[in-house]
């Protein structure tokens, strides 16, 4: 794969897995901060994401081998570059033909652009999210541009042997140049939509399906993450202690135990018992301000709760836990509370309509009209 490639590729796939390993603290943020969660944000804060794991990668990727011939091998790499402006005697010395396209295929052209590039949005998200200003920015990006020089040139301070990376003063210059650019730019990024924001944070906003689906989709991976989490702990340290983890004597940690604390441990605190104390919202419901009101008004009661989380979310991870018909189950399960949340009264969703529960706005009063809860 091509060296410029194969950083972006990793970038792309971490940012991926830590965006969907960070959603619901985002999710939590973001609706405390500015009253919802805002398709332009999120789209602005994976980009930041990945551009930042972007930059960590380019710098470091593809990871050379190390064997006895190493050293010699990236021997030119050893002296610095401290001559500014040096690309360009570069771009004429490797200079072919003449015209735009020759220009543009020209390789020191090629570095120069890439590295002005790489920088752009350094300096617009730092001026705009971060709200800096344009000084800021541009001297920000000349100190992780300087950072990033450095440690190309002590072979990842001392990682390597020697430095596989060469110290371009000219690269530090090309840097803090697309720092500079990007923030001049940084205005341009307020055309990204689903920014505005029309109603202060502490603002009760209506519940649509959309924010009952997100928070459900946060109730599950609140579970299986930290499921995830445990087994990975647990199962390291085992590891460490020379626990055997099969055959006689061993424990089947990947088996039956590592389901009990992975999957059924968090599935039964976070869905069925969390939710029997306070005022009855799940992780997921607690993360984009919802909570369950009875036909009373007020917070159901404990059968009505464990009636709700086995028809929803708890439900839904306990037939998938049991895997088999329990799958197919889940599945159908899934599909129906899809198209409850979607057409049910108030998005209250088919463990609402099972257990008579409405889910309100954490921040509003419960709706009126509702009897009384007799359970």
């Amino acid at each position: 794969m091509n060296d410029r490639v194969l950083p972006a590729v990793v970038a792309v796939l971490l940012g991926g897995l830590l965006a969907v390993a960070l959603l619901v603290p985002y999710v939590a943020v973001s609706f405390r901060r500015r009253g919802a969660l805002g398709a332009g944000h999120v789209v602005l804060a994976v980009g930041t994401l990945v551009y930042g794991l972007a930059l960590v990668a380019y710098v470091l990727l593809p990871l050379p081998d190390v064997d006895a011939a190493f050293c010699t091998r990236y021997a030119r790499l050893g002296e610095p570059q401290l001559r500014p402006l040096q690309f360009l005697r570069d771009i004429r010395s490797e200079q072919v033909g003449s015209g735009a396209r020759a220009l543009v295929a020209n390789p020191a052209v090629q570095q120069v652009v890439f590295n002005v590039a790489l920088f752009l949005p350094f300096g617009a998200f730092l001026r705009y999210l971060g709200k800096r200003s344009i000084l800021f920015a541009t001297v920000a990006g000349a100190g992780v541009s300087l950072l990033i020089e450095f440690t190309q040139l002590t072979g990842i301070w001392g990682v390597y042997p020697c430095p596989y990376r060469l110290f371009d003063v000219d690269d530090l210059l090309a840097n803090t140049t697309g720092a500079l650019l990007g923030a001049a730019a940084a205005p341009l990024l307020r055309l990204v939509p689903g920014q505005r924001v029309t109603a202060p944070p502490s603002a009760p906003r209506p519940v649509t399906t959309r924010r009952r689906l997100l928070g459900m989709l946060c109730d599950v991976l609140a579970v299986q993450l930290t499921g995830a989490a445990i087994v990975t702990l647990v199962g390291g340290v085992l590891l460490l202690s020379g626990v055997p983890f099969g055959g006689p004597g061993g424990l089947d940690w990947l088996g039956t135990a590592g389901d009990i604390v992975g999957w059924w441990l968090p599935t039964l605190l976070f869905l069925f018992v969390a939710p029997l104390f306070g005022d009855g919202a799940t992780i997921g419901q607690k993360a984009v301000l919802l909570r369950p009101v009875g036909p009373d008004g007020h917070a159901p009661s404990r059968r009505r709760r464990l009636l709700r989380a086995a028809v929803g979310s708890g439900g839904f991870l306990v037939l998938q836990g049991i895997g088999g018909l329990g799958g197919m189950l889940a599945f159908l399960l899934g599909v129906a509370t899809l198209v409850a949340a979607w057409r049910s009264d108030g998005h209250r969703g088919l463990s609402g309509i099972a257990a008579d529960v409405h889910v309100v706005d954490s921040r509003s009063r419960a709706p009126s009209g509702v009897g009384a809860d007799a359970a």
